[in-house]
C-alpha cells in the first residue's frame, strides 16, 4: 500500500483496527484518535475532502489531518469523531431516546446556511451521477431491496432510472448530509457528536436524509443486519417530532434513488 510518507510519519507504530461496518468500497484504518480514509478517486471521494473543510467550523465533522491524491487513490487522514455510532446496541435499546437523536442531528444539519456551499447535490446532479453508474454497470442488484427488481419491481438499472427521471418530486433544499444512516451518526453523552461519510454531502431536498435515516431505522430495528429484533419502535416517531406529514412518494423515490449508488 502506497501510504504517503507523511501520513506514515504521522500514525508511527500506533495500533489499528479496520472498520468493516461501512458498505462503501473505501479501506477505513481506525487509530485512537484519528482515521485514515483510502479510497479510488473519484467524484464522491474528492468530495468528501472539500465538504469537511467547509463544514469545519459549522457541525461536528472529521477535522482534516492530512490529505494526498497518489496514482488515482486518495488519503485522506482526519480527526475520530467521540461517541458510538447510532447502531451500537445500547441506543437501540431504547428506541424513542434514539430517534429524537437523529432528529437533533437533521435539525443540526438544515440549520447549516447553504449560502456558498460547494455542492450541489439536488435532483439534477444527481440523476447526472446515477446516469454515469447506470451505464458503467456500477449498479449493484444483489444488494437492493427486495421489492425493488424483479416480478413486482424493475427490471434493472435502467428501467429504475428512467422511472426515477419520469416521477421527480419537487424540491425544497437544504443542507444534506446525503448517506444519513445510523453507521454516520455519532453519539456521546446523549448528543450528537459528529457526522462521518460526508462525500454525498451538499444542497439538496430534505427527503433525502428523510428517506434514509427512515430505512436505516427499519432495517437496523426489524433485524436486516445483526439478525436481531429490537421491540419499541414507533415508525411514526420520526415525523412526529420533525413536525411533518410525511411524503411517501418522496420517501419512496428517493430510497428508489439510492439503489443506483
Amino acid at each position: 500500500m502506497n501510504i504517503p510518507s507523511k501520513i506514515k510519519e504521522m500514525i508511527n507504530d500506533r495500533p489499528y483496527s479496520i472498520d468493516r461496518i461501512g458498505k462503501s468500497s473505501s479501506q477505513v484504518i481506525c487509530f485512537d484518535d484519528m482515521v485514515l480514509k483510502i479510497e479510488r478517486e473519484q467524484e464522491e471521494s474528492n468530495n468528501e475532502y472539500k465538504m469537511m473543510e467547509w463544514l469545519e467550523s459549522k457541525i461536528p465533522v472529521p477535522k482534516i489531518l492530512y490529505f494526498q491524491k497518489i496514482d488515482g487513490v486518495n488519503y485522506l487522514l482526519m480527526s475520530r469523531i467521540e461517541g458510538k455510532m447510532a447502531c451500537e446496541k445500547e441506543l437501540l435499546t431504547n428506541p424513542n431516546r434514539l430517534v429524537e437523536l437523529l432528529c437533533d442531528g437533521l435539525k443540526m444539519l438544515w440549520n447549516v446556511d447553504i449560502a456558498n456551499c460547494p455542492i450541489n447535490n439536488s435532483i439534477d446532479n444527481k440523476l447526472r451521477q446515477a446516469e454515469i453508474r447506470v451505464n458503467s454497470n456500477q449498479c449493484s442488484i444483489e444488494d437492493a431491496e427486495p421489492a425493488t427488481y424483479g416480478p413486482n419491481g424493475f427490471e434493472n438499472p435502467k428501467e429504475l432510472l428512467q422511472w426515477l427521471k419520469e416521477n421527480r418530486p419537487k424540491e425544497k433544499l437544504a443542507f444534506s448530509h446525503g448517506d444519513y444512516c445510523l453507521p454516520n451518526i455519532f453519539i456521546k453523552n446523549d448528543k450528537v457528536s459528529g457526522f462521518i461519510d460526508l462525500g454525498r454531502s451538499g444542497m439538496a431536498d430534505i427527503y433525502q436524509d428523510i428517506a434514509l435515516c427512515y430505512r436505516s431505522l427499519q432495517h437496523n430495528y426489524y433485524g436486516k443486519y445483526a439478525e436481531e429484533i429490537y421491540n419499541g419502535f414507533n415508525t411514526t416517531l420520526l415525523f412526529s417530532l420533525l413536525d411533518i406529514e410525511p411524503d411517501w412518494d418522496k420517501i419512496r423515490w428517493y430510497i428508489l434513488l439510492d439503489e443506483l449508488f
